[in-house]
């Protein structure tokens, strides 16, 4: 690969259009796109974790999308050598790949590498899970106050997949996840373009209530009712499904598990845009008044003034 090779990464909160901004781009620049969600990576979940369209699908080749079980162990270390491995793939042939997703973590490792981290034990990572199952996200944040107070003072508070992670890698490892953030870049053989879809608050909160909408209505609790058995896996641990879990235990009723996960992917969104506020690299895109012709134009001309 040379340096004359690009990825053109499309961030920004959930339901704010990226999926329908990569689909575009992808057609535009005849190439393939990679995803950098943490969740659709999984085959077995589907409408709680708002997957492309089965014709978006099979009209674009898409990497870390199906690409995983439940079962599997999945992190932001064995993402960047997936999806390295899936850019190079696609510039044998293209000079232009695509990548779409949420998950800042994934992105960050993708374009400047991670500090390689123990293998953590699965014996930890299931009883944390567990316990923090039973006991909810006050009992995780004592946990990581108490184990890791280094970490714990970098702010990640409400991001229990965050504070998980912590809590294993210092029981498995002795040391704070944090000490092993040297902050050095690794060097990539192309570049990355960063277009960042921006929408006003009540835009962005009106199409996560939509989302959610369509979700129950194509059938979420049917979903999360077939993954009871292995709601203790990491992977189940995200919004949707865990409301959707106190639902089915007979905790909430459904109108209360609605309104939860509504509230908690706007929490997520919000966590979602103080990670990626924090770029400087990012060229915003303010879409809430552009048409999708008008997004897609004003993505490519960016493009073409980064070149």
């Amino acid at each position: 690969m040379q340096k004359t090779k690009t990825v053109i990464i499309i961030v920004g909160p959930t339901a704010s259009g990226k999926t329908e901004l990569s689909l575009e781009l992808a057609a535009h620049f005849n190439t393939d796109i990679i995803s950098a969600d943490s969740r659709q990576c999984y085959r077995e979940l589907n409408i709680g974790v708002a997957k492309p369209a089965p014709e978006a699908l099979q009209s674009i080749k898409h990497y870390f999308i199906d690409s995983h079980s439940i079962h599997d162990d999945v992190n932001a270390q064995s993402f960047e050598d997936y999806a390295l491995n899936a850019a190079s793939e696609i510039f044998k042939k293209k000079d232009t790949a695509i990548m779409v997703g949420g998950t800042g973590l994934y992105i960050k490792a993708f374009c400047e590498g991670l500090d390689d981290i123990p293998a953590v034990d699965v014996a930890v990572r299931r009883s944390i899970v567990d316990s923090y199952n039973k006991n909810g996200l006050n009992w995780l944040q004592n946990e990581v106050r108490e184990k890791d107070p280094a970490f714990f003072l970098l702010g990640e508070h409400k991001n229990p997949q965050r504070l998980m992670r912590a809590l294993e890698v210092m029981i498995s490892a002795g040391r704070s996840i944090s000490s092993f953030r040297t902050s050095q870049k690794k060097a990539r053989p192309f570049r990355t373009i960063k277009l960042g879809i921006h929408l006003s608050k009540e835009k962005l909160v009106s199409n996560i209530d939509g989302r959610v909408d369509a979700m129950i209505a194509a059938g979420l609790v049917n979903e999360v009712r077939m993954m009871v058995p292995y709601r203790n896996l990491n992977a189940l641990q995200t919004v949707g499904y865990n409301e959707v879990f106190s639902f089915l235990d007979g905790e909430i009723s459904l109108e209360q598990a609605i309104n939860r996960i509504r509230s908690n992917t706007r929490q997520y969104a919000k966590r979602q845009l103080t990670w990626f506020k924090k770029d400087q690299s990012i060229i915003w895109i303010d879409c809430t008044s552009l048409t999708k012709r008008d997004t897609v134009a004003a993505a490519v001309m960016a493009v073409s003034n980064s070149g």
